[in-house]
């Protein structure tokens, strides 16, 4: 079924922001308030879980679709479109839905700057299987607004999979929040040289008590810890690497101990705290986020 054009008109106006939306996420880039979005790589088996994860927080939509047809875009509505790329109104049929309180209907539409082949022609889009990471659009239930330009990946079923664990995972009632900064760190040295414990309170979102520990002990190889509560367990152990935690410590950590944190220790044992603190990034490694379009909303 073929949009109408006085349909097509109004999707298109509203996805452009000329009528009211639903509010633009807030760590959206100016470029992608148009929804424009950039078709991704053909290989999406290596994407990085931070950008999954960054894609899941900020879409209330997520869904698996088919696309059905697509409508080219001309003139003023495919104004600040990038060299090489076209603008398409999608419209996709919804097979399921991986998150999202409202619900959709089974079709809907959405804009995506589509990539040029070498020939100058956008590729042919119809029949693919896509993950729609998006939001709603106020007063028109069948249209969404992509949530940054690479918002629409090639489904796949790992791809599937890890994104339903972290759409599950980012609503747990237990859930680690964001890390928005550092508190204070402590350093007491031990008995012996070299033995010591370093403890850093984290600032999370909602005023959660999260905090890392960092033990020392001559002749063993350093110890640490992530406790998400007052209390901190003796026996809890590192966040294994692409966890919901694991995404909160290595990509919203600073990449450096504040001085403000230590101003009150003893320069030997500021010394210790902010070596543990490398320490604690390094055995987190690196937070691997690549696509610069979309930052975590929460």
């Amino acid at each position: 079924m073929k949009t109408p054009c006085s349909a097509l008109a109004l999707a298109v106006a509203a996805l452009l922001g000329t009528l009211p939306a639903a509010p633009a996420a807030a760590t959206q880039s100016p470029d992608s308030r148009r929804d424009a979005a950039a078709m991704p790589a053909a290989d999406d088996s290596r994407i990085p879980y931070a950008d999954l994860v960054d894609l899941t927080l900020a879409s209330p939509v997520i869904a698996d679709a088919t696309i059905r047809s697509t409508t080219r875009i001309k003139g003023a509505e495919a104004a600040g479109v990038a060299p090489g790329r076209e603008r398409l109104y999608v419209e996709a049929d919804v097979g399921a839905l991986v998150r999202g309180q409202a619900g959709l209907p089974p079709r809907i539409g959405y804009l995506v700057d589509a990539p040029l082949d070498g020939r100058g022609r956008a590729p042919k889009l119809k029949k693919q299987r896509v993950l729609i990471f998006a939001r709603p659009v106020a007063n028109l239930v069948d249209q969404v607004q992509l949530s940054a330009p690479d918002a629409m990946l090639p489904w796949s079923p790992a791809t599937d999979a890890r994104v339903r664990a972290i759409a599950r995972a980012v609503v747990e009632a237990d859930a680690p929040p964001a890390i928005v900064g550092i508190g204070n760190a402590f350093h007491v040295p031990g008995a012996l040289p070299g033995e010591g414990e370093t403890q850093i309170f984290l600032l999370a979102a909602g005023g959660r008590p999260v905090s890392l520990s960092i033990l020392r002990r001559p002749g063993e190889h350093p110890r640490w810890a992530v406790a998400l509560s007052e209390i901190v367990d003796e026996a809890a152990a590192p966040p294994a690497r692409e966890t919901l935690l694991w995404y909160r410590l290595a990509c919203g950590l600073p990449r450096s101990l504040p001085d403000s944190a230590t101003a009150r220790l003893e320069p030997a044992d500021a010394a210790v705290a902010a070596e543990d603190y490398r320490f604690v990034l390094a055995q987190l490694g690196a937070c691997g986020r690549q696509r610069s379009a979309i930052s975590p909303a929460g």
